[in-house]
């Protein structure tokens, strides 16, 4: 589980295809090579993915993440490029402060990016949701976009929009987005058990 507050933006270093659809991701981090274990979860723009090597180079360190077919046809990562800014946070551990809201790491569908309006320090941003998603989202309700807690603002038909503040624009990916941008998206895990017993009534 994670919380959507990002502690380190990575940078995508290596892309490995493999056999049946598998691809490993190798990506450069400013955590320690020696506290990341083989096995843990770290969410990589939002999507939950699972280490399977890791080291340094030089002062630098990496892990490497491996994405099956699934998991390329829901989320962005099919699209990925050397170099790409990934926004990254470690699994959440009991006791951590939960500064966003319960995140799961699996991803809803891709939102793209249809309006920005630059502000004094802050951007709006307006994205439009795939099908089915938009009844999940509510005004002042909570989104993960790329692995990124934020706060609904408004939302009309299958349009929703945020505001990222200062920090979130430093801390995060997010500052470089431009209109057509692709983000992986994961609704509120509690709008989505209120839909469902909605539904079995």
């Amino acid at each position: 589980m994670f919380t959507g507050i990002v502690s380190d933006v990575g940078e995508l270093l290596a892309i490995e295809p493999r056999a049946e659809g598998l691809v490993r991701l190798t990506i450069a981090c400013s955590y320690a090579a020696d506290s990341i274990d083989i096995g843990a979860s770290i969410a990589c723009s939002g999507v939950c993915l699972t280490v399977v090597a890791r080291g340094k180079d030089g002062d630098r360190a990496w892990f490497t993440v491996e994405a099956g077919a699934e998991t390329l046809r829901v989320t962005t990562l099919s699209k990925w490029r050397l170099g790409q800014r990934v926004n990254l946070e470690r699994a959440l551990k009991v006791g951590d402060e939960l500064g966003g809201h319960i995140i799961s790491g699996h991803v809803d569908g891709i939102a793209v990016l249809v309006d920005r309006e630059d502000r004094s320090e802050m951007a709006g941003l307006t994205f439009r949701l795939p099908p089915g998603l938009a009844h999940f989202v509510a005004q002042k309700g909570s989104i993960t976009l790329d692995g990124v807690s934020l706060t609904v603002n408004q939302v009309a038909g299958d349009t929703f929009s945020v505001l990222i503040i200062p920090h979130t624009l430093r801390a995060t990916a997010l500052a470089g987005l431009t209109i057509g941008d692709e983000l992986n998206c994961e609704v509120d895990v509690m709008a989505r058990y209120a839909a469902r017993l909605m539904e079995r009534k």
